[in-house]
């Protein structure tokens, strides 16, 4: 990205002295044309001079999205930074937790459970479960909209399938509450 924006500095740069050198060339040839030849080149430069303007915005906005983009990245890494005693065995489980809360909804206890399933032992489930950032209230209310996509539920009825499916009864009420139920 940084060769990038050298090649956009080093155009606008080229740009400019081009424009230099027009402008001069502009300005002998209205002094000999006369003077409508100078306002239509005064009017040139004034739009040249926007046109530079904008350029210049543009770049200063790309350089200021790069950096809220790398600063982005660059957060991500050090959230995701593993320690350096993790297993692979661990960082496996970190890995396959994400990627299931990436498509679907899980309690706390579910998701160990379903590590667990695909062959971690208890404390590679537990690490990884413990280790990823998860908002437990936001996945009650996906599993809420899951059920009540396909299935009828009174506000007992879905805050109890909740509670069974490893959500706090704290948990399932605001799910419950945020379906409106």
């Amino acid at each position: 990205m940084k060769n990038y924006l050298f090649f956009l500095i080093s155009a606008l740069i080229l740009f400019l002295t081009a424009c230099g050198e027009t402008k001069e060339t502009e300005v002998n040839n209205a002094d000999s044309a006369g003077g409508e030849q100078e306002e239509e080149v005064a009017e040139t430069e004034e739009v040249k001079d926007v046109d530079v303007k904008e350029e210049i915005e543009e770049v200063e906005e790309s350089e200021t999205e790069e950096a809220i983009e790398e600063t982005s990245e660059e957060e991500i890494a050090e959230e995701t930074v593993e320690s350096p005693d993790e297993t692979l065995s661990q960082k496996n489980a970190v890995d396959m937790a994400e990627n299931y809360l990436s498509y679907t909804a899980f309690s706390k206890s579910g998701l160990i459970e379903q590590l667990k399933y695909e062959g971690f032992d208890d404390d590679d489930a537990n690490y990884a479960v413990n280790q990823i950032s998860v908002d437990w209230q936001e996945q009650a209310v996906l599993m809420a909209q899951n059920y009540l996509d396909y299935s009828n539920f009174s506000r007992s009825g879905l805050i109890e399938q909740l509670v069974y499916e490893g959500f706090s009864n704290e948990d399932a009420t605001y799910a419950a509450d945020e379906m409106g139920l």
